[in-house]
């Protein structure tokens, strides 16, 4: 899990103009692990893209790299 959160914040980071407002939480669930993204107001478009075009490739690399641990990944933007 460690490992997909510093995924998540790594890629937020470098997408971001304020790279120190990013923080990432880690919520287990049974079958789901939900990542919560916080980034500066600022910031929340440059991470959503275009018709939510980054999220969504952010979105697929969670679940792609969960596969292994047969766990749902799901990442919540968060205002």
């Amino acid at each position: 899990m460690d490992q997909m959160k510093e995924l998540v914040a790594y890629i937020a980071r470098s997408l971001v103009d304020e790279p120190d407002a990013v923080t990432v939480e880690v919520v287990d669930e049974d079958s789901s692990v939900v990542f919560e993204l916080t980034v500066a107001q600022g910031d929340l478009g440059k991470v959503i893209g275009k018709e939510g075009r980054t999220a969504r490739a952010i979105r697929t690399l969670l679940s792609a790299s969960s596969a292994k641990l047969r766990k749902r990944a799901i990442l919540e933007i968060l205002e």
